[in-house]
């Protein structure tokens, strides 16, 4: 088959993966009625094509961390390399390249006691060239904390009742160990990275390594994220958008967000503007109606800026590819 192509199975098969990253194929079959040798063998084909990837990641609050979005302007020969000396490193995601690959924005998580100049300072690359930095304080996501809906509507009610794993039980602060250190990394890369592999990094035993991914997604440390290209169902225009939102219309503008099929996620921030959503659309002239109808009709928007998403540098979890698309 076509790696490129999406039928009905393997819509099915990504929703699951995101309902739960790490289920078994043997579970996922029993409830898509296909064969766990089926579902394995096509979500190799699309992993192998380099077109879907289960990243594991650690939470933000949890851990005491916080995330930052950042703007940074660069003269256009400098524009990759910057884009390139970020996605090294492991504290960035969602490194892209947008405004006409004149302008690279990215996710740098800090701790959440650091000033915004450690935050920033020591990260960006040391160059003339980049002619302007702006950073706002991620508050609150607001919508695609469950994954993006464009994605996940291939089961119904049941079947995701069915495949739910267990919501985290214990929440509060907890401290990573060095085994940690070394287990996120791998998950980071191959959410579903078999237990020898795992107990390999850490030095656990594979007992102990399932103990400890239980105990991180219990205490909500621990999350898997379907990263997919969009284009496979039919989206290949993706954006940022900047809203300026009144305060008191917060609330009301989240809330309408999180409805929009179009949003694969959105945050409350500091600054101004205070909210961004990136957006995934059909093609421009849908993403023309989105703004027109849907975003131009919430009254609590005072001011939109948007930026088309030129390339992919990096998205959730560890960069595997020099410069993926």
């Amino acid at each position: 088959m076509d790696p490129l192509t999406l039928d009905d199975l393997d819509r099915q098969l990504v929703h699951a993966l995101q309902i739960d990253g790490r289920a078994p194929f043997s579970r996922i079959a029993a409830v898509l009625g296909a064969s766990d040798r089926t579902l394995a063998r096509r979500y190799r084909r699309l992993r192998s094509a380099g077109v879907l990837r289960v990243v594991g990641l650690p939470q933000v609050r949890p851990l005491g961390h916080v995330d930052w979005f950042v703007r940074i302007r660069c003269t256009p020969d400098a524009v990759t390399t910057v884009a390139a000396a970020l996605a090294r490193r492991e504290d960035t995601s969602w490194v892209t390249l947008t405004s006409g690959a004149t302008e690279v924005t990215c996710i740098i998580r800090a701790h959440i006691r650091s000033d915004q100049d450690n935050v920033l300072l020591p990260k960006l690359p040391r160059t003339a060239r980049i002619t302007a930095v702006t950073a706002h304080c991620l508050l609150r996501a607001v919508a695609g904390t469950s994954g993006w809906p464009g994605r996940t509507s291939a089961l119904n009610p049941q079947q995701i009742e069915t495949l739910s794993p267990q919501p985290p039980t214990l929440n509060g602060h907890m401290e990573l160990t060095e085994a940690d250190q070394r287990l996120l990394p791998v998950l980071a890369a191959d959410g579903r990275a078999g237990y020898p592999a795992l107990a390999a990094a850490t030095g656990w035993s594979e007992s102990t390594v399932r103990r400890r991914l239980d105990e991180l997604r219990r205490n909500d440390v621990l999350y898997f994220e379907v990263e997919i290209d969009p284009m496979l169902f039919g989206y290949a225009t993706e954006a940022v958008l900047w809203l300026t939102v009144a305060p008191s219309e917060l609330t009301e503008v989240a809330q309408a967000l999180a409805g929009h099929p179009e949003i694969a996620f959105a945050a409350a921030t500091t600054g101004d503007p205070n909210m961004i959503a990136f957006t995934v659309c059909a093609d421009p002239d849908a993403l023309y109606d989105y703004l027109a109808t849907r975003i131009g009709a919430l009254p609590g928007v005072l001011k939109v800026e948007t930026a088309l998403i030129a390339r992919h540098i990096k998205r959730a979890g560890a960069r595997l590819l020099p410069m993926s698309r």
